[in-house]
């Protein structure tokens, strides 16, 4: 098939796009760059050893989107082309709004215009809040705590009324937990513009030396040892449940919302410790206050889509850690290093 992905030069959706160019899919990446580089596309046109089309594009435009789709014939959309940080959404509300939101909805009319009617929805564990200790379903209510998760689930909403107004338009809404990781060759992995507020991002941002420690946001939640709790998931998993995902887009009519996750929680000191491991130096972390918007416990229950689909998370905590080490170390700075010789770890 051919995919339209949005958002296709982001951490997910590169993966995404290299893991579908892999197994024979055309891909079609739409992305305005403003937390990506194109340098990633090439990137992924190494690992797959096939090429990728690209189009600067604001899915916030329609005219941006009408031209896409005049110019190829796309099969199905996947869309990851939003903003998720949840302290800068708690910051500026309205952006994420218009981005998410009014953006996922132009994406839509886009489609509908021309004639495309599978989806893929790039959702977020975000939306459960903070009521859950225990491993998360499908049928929990959600209750988002900041922006970034209501406008996932306001999405969601959208979709649920869009597919039952059109008998023919399926959509999934994958629901994934932490994605971590890297591509195992190192050629992919996260790269974020300026200051992330990601675990993954920071850590090894200590770790290379960089920044002199973590700051741990929040010791004092009621978990095990005091600090968030979140489900991990291997980027690689993520990218390869999309790809599964588009031969069950006409299993059932309507919206369907999966998780997708491991099932094991990991604190974010268990987390340091697995990856003081990987890069073979200690990462030191401070304790500070809680960010706004954050929760203590995330972690899924990925019963539905293993019985449903035959699906999960093959990687485990380890894995994400030395893999996304591997992609830190030979792209100290990002996918502008690209080809240069591979840092050594901090002593």
């Amino acid at each position: 098939m051919t995919i339209l992905v949005t958002g296709g030069a982001g951490y997910i959706g590169s993966h995404t796009c290299a893991d579908l160019l892999e197994n024979g899919h055309q891909v079609v990446v739409v992305d305005d760059y403003s937390n990506s580089s194109p340098d990633c596309l090439g990137a992924v046109r190494e690992v797959a050893g096939r090429p990728v089309v690209a189009h600067l594009a604001d899915i916030r435009r329609r005219q941006d989107l009408d031209r896409v789709f005049e110019q190829h014939e796309i099969d199905a959309v996947i869309h990851f082309a939003a903003r998720k940080s949840v302290p800068e959404s708690v910051r500026v509300p309205l952006d994420y709004y218009d981005v998410n939101v009014n953006g996922t909805r132009t994406l839509l009319s886009a489609m509908v215009a021309h004639d495309v009617r599978r989806f893929i929805f790039s959702s977020s564990c975000s939306i459960y809040g903070d009521q859950y200790s225990r491993p998360i379903t499908e049928d929990d209510t959600p209750a988002p705590t900041n922006p970034y998760a209501r406008s996932k689930l306001v999405c969601e909403q959208m979709l649920a009324d869009m597919s039952a107004s059109q008998d023919d338009f399926s959509v999934l809404s994958l629901r994934y937990f932490n994605p971590v990781g890297a591509h195992p060759s190192g050629a992919l992995g996260e790269s974020p513009r300026g200051n992330s507020d990601g675990l993954m991002p920071r850590v090894t941002s200590v770790a290379a030396g960089r920044l002199r420690s973590l700051q741990v946001s929040g010791g004092d939640y009621e978990t095990p040892d005091g600090s968030a709790i979140r489900d991990y998931i291997h980027v690689m998993d993520v990218a390869e449940v999309h790809r599964v995902a588009l031969g069950h887009l006409n299993d059932q009519a309507g919206q369907v919302s999966l998780n997708v996750g491991t099932g094991a929680g990991v604190s974010v000191l268990q987390f340091i410790e697995a990856f003081s491991e990987a890069c073979g130096v200690p990462v030191p972390y401070e304790m500070a206050s809680r960010r706004p918007g954050d929760v203590a416990s995330l972690t899924a229950d990925p019963t539905r889509i293993a019985r449903e689909w035959g699906w999960r998370a093959s990687r485990n905590i380890q894995q994400m850690c030395d893999d996304a080490w591997r992609f830190q170390r030979l792209h100290p700075d990002g996918y502008a290093s690209r080809g240069r010789k591979p840092q050594e770890s901090r002593t």
